[in-house]
């Protein structure tokens, strides 16, 4: 199971530059030991940090606002709250322990990308979650992003704010 708590994502020919910029900017940030890992898919890197990962994407905005030429290898950064097995009933259960995240009133939506699996389309998943949570769905502009993504064997699974995903294409 991985045990990552941010998922960045980098062109395929930039992977081993992006795992360095990785380091050097968590590095800055006061991880001295961070993991930066190949995941099962090409362009994906998990990292293992022990910085609060929502506080990681607050500092890397600061870090472009200062000094955009930091991001030369890294798209995306996005958190991971939890990791399960990629099959339907695993996902439901681990959704189900965390919608509580979603609070009374709040709006909410599901984004699902796979990567390197093809047992369940995302339509399939979509569905089966979506009766799990109770609040209004605003798929424009929603309180909370329940995130779900698989890759492989694996499920990485987040609720998040919109603030909370770092792209340097998009700061």
């Amino acid at each position: 199971m991985y045990e990552f708590n941010i998922l960045v994502s980098t062109s395929w020919a930039t992977y081993e530059r992006a795992g360095h910029e990785i380091i050097r900017i968590l590095n800055a940030l006061g991880d001295e030991d961070p993991a930066v890992r190949p995941t099962a898919a090409r362009g994906i890197l998990g990292v293992k940090t022990s910085l609060d990962a929502r506080e990681v994407i607050v500092e890397l905005r600061k870090l472009f606002e200062v000094d955009p030429a930091r991001f030369q290898y890294t798209l995306k950064w996005i958190p991971v709250d939890s990791w399960t097995s990629s099959d339907i009933n695993s996902i439901k259960a681990r959704v189900s322990e965390m919608k509580s995240r979603i609070g009374k009133g709040e709006t909410w939506r599901i984004t699902v990308e796979k990567r390197r699996y093809t047992r369940y389309h995302k339509s399939e998943i979509i569905k089966e979650i979506a009766g799990l949570i109770n609040e209004k769905v605003d798929l424009e502009n929603p309180s909370k992003i329940l995130r779900i993504d698989v890759i492989a064997k694996y499920a990485g699974i987040s609720v998040l704010t919109p603030k909370d995903i770092f792209s340097a294409a998009k700061p």
